[in-house]
């Protein structure tokens, strides 16, 4: 007569266990840090609005003459707008160029804002981000940068 074996040894479950645990640990760091790749990914997200907000009324600005202080949107919002047609730094312009509602000055979109002035600078940071976590408009040039570096 012959004996099978059912089941599994003492030393086989614990090998399994053994190998779990190193892949667990090894896989853990990366789903640890999901914060920080989430704020860098918001960063770059409202910078690509904030890019595409700056076109959109530059573009009705060029498309209604090139003249005037400010664009009207398809929202029926009324941008305020410098030279060459980019939207200012404050919550009238660029605020309300990236749909910020009206009156909003500390926060947007689940960003805190700092608003400028005319040709100033409007920086957009994610909740829980450093200073150095940011995008920035600048409405002297009509450029936006970004900064992604402590995003944790």
């Amino acid at each position: 007569m012959k004996l099978s074996q059912q089941g599994f040894t003492l030393i086989e479950l614990i090998v399994v266990i053994v190998i779990l645990g190193i892949l667990a640990a090894t896989a853990l760091p990366r789903f640890v840090n999901i914060g920080t790749d989430a704020r860098v990914a918001a960063v770059q997200g409202i910078a690509g609005g904030l890019r595409g907000a700056v076109s959109a009324v530059q573009g009705k600005w060029y498309a209604s003459g090139g003249s005037g202080s400010t664009v009207l949107t398809s929202d029926g919002s009324t941008v305020n707008v410098v030279a060459n047609g980019v939207p200012s730094a404050a919550a009238d312009g660029i605020g309300l160029a990236v749909g910020c509602p009206a009156g909003s000055t500390t926060t947007c979109n689940g960003m805190n804002t700092t608003f400028g002035a005319g040709a100033g600078t409007a920086t957009f940071q994610p909740t829980g981000g450093s200073a150095t976590c940011q995008a920035s408009f600048d409405a002297s040039t009509g450029q936006v940068t970004t900064a992604t570096t402590n995003c944790n």
